[in-house]
């Protein structure tokens, strides 16, 4: 057990840092990815940039001290993983967070690309700078609003912007201020806003898919006609997706899932992927470690790579 003030110890290098093959790429990536972000390093050995990359990544990765597994898988002997992530040259390296890719790159870069890469997987996963002294407001704030005390927390989120006006999470606090005010213009003009540095934020990506729900929700149907349509006609897949809509506005998030789950088993194609597109809508606005987010997405994974 540590004591107050002591430093949890830093994981192993075997911990960190694995060779995978296509029968463990579910779990070395896709599940472990649901609460670490995971680093996949697609190499050869016949590759000479490789050889270059591959350890340079590895420093990187342990530099992170736990916050960031690192993946390495041979492209020669997992050729279906390969085709499914449409790998067409080597190096290529993908960050994976709950079981989807969230950044990547081709070929060689310098050590200070490549930690810059690795910071950024970290902050995918919600790493935070436990030195930030913004925090214990911005977790103020996080609360009121959860509260239903939207005007204390927008003050808070405004006052956490004046001192720092590249905060991810408060700007993506004040979006969600106006959601919860029902201002969904308002939210929109904050969130286009933002400055450029923070476009890519996980916060602020959480928040723009909280804002297209918002506005799916003002226009969902009656779900007891939605479920008629389904009766009657199993194949209607508008019907499903509408019936999700509705039902995710309604507050049952579990049965909206379901219900896209269930369509994208029947066709993934159909509407151009909505139902995949919906879904990753549904996780993206949720907290990351929600149970029906994790569940959902380990589905969602075992359908893609099966």
């Amino acid at each position: 057990m540590l004591e107050f003030g002591q430093k949890p110890a830093t994981p192993a290098a075997t911990d960190l840092i694995k060779d995978a093959t296509e029968a463990t790429f579910m779990q070395d990536v896709i599940e472990a990815s649901q609460t670490v972000p995971v680093i996949v390093d697609f190499w050869a050995p016949w590759c000479g940039p490789c050889k270059t990359l591959g350890p340079m990544l590895e420093a990187a990765v342990t530099a992170a001290k736990g916050a960031v597994k690192m993946v390495k898988i041979n492209v020669d002997q997992a050729p279906n993983i390969s085709a499914q992530l449409r790998i067409q040259s080597i190096p290529t390296v993908y960050a994976f967070f709950q079981g989807k890719p969230v950044d990547g790159f081709q070929g060689a870069l310098p050590q200070s690309e490549l930690t810059a890469f690795v910071q950024k997987a970290v902050a995918a996963g919600g790493g935070e700078n436990p030195d930030d002294g913004l925090n214990e407001a911005l977790d103020a704030a996080d609360q009121m609003l959860d509260e239903g005390a939207v005007t204390d927390a927008a003050q808070t989120f405004a006052a956490i912007l004046g001192e720092d006006p590249t905060n991810a999470r408060a700007h993506a606090g004040m979006v969600r201020c106006y959601i919860a005010m029902d201002d969904l213009d308002q939210a929109e003009a904050v969130l286009n806003g933002a400055d450029a540095t923070m476009s890519h934020a996980p916060e602020l990506e959480a928040v723009a898919a909280q804002l297209n729900l918002a506005r799916q929700a003002a226009k969902a149907g009656p779900i007891d006609d939605l479920r008629a349509r389904l009766t009657a006609d199993a194949t209607d897949h508008a019907a499903r997706l509408d019936l999700a809509i509705a039902l995710h506005a309604k507050g049952d998030t579990q049965a909206a899932v379901d219900e896209l789950l269930e369509l994208f088993r029947r066709d993934r194609e159909w509407n151009e992927g909505a139902a995949k597109t919906q879904l990753f809508n549904i996780f993206d606005a949720m907290p990351a470690k929600d149970p029906v987010v994790l569940a959902g997405r380990r589905k969602l994974s075992s359908m893609i790579f099966a």
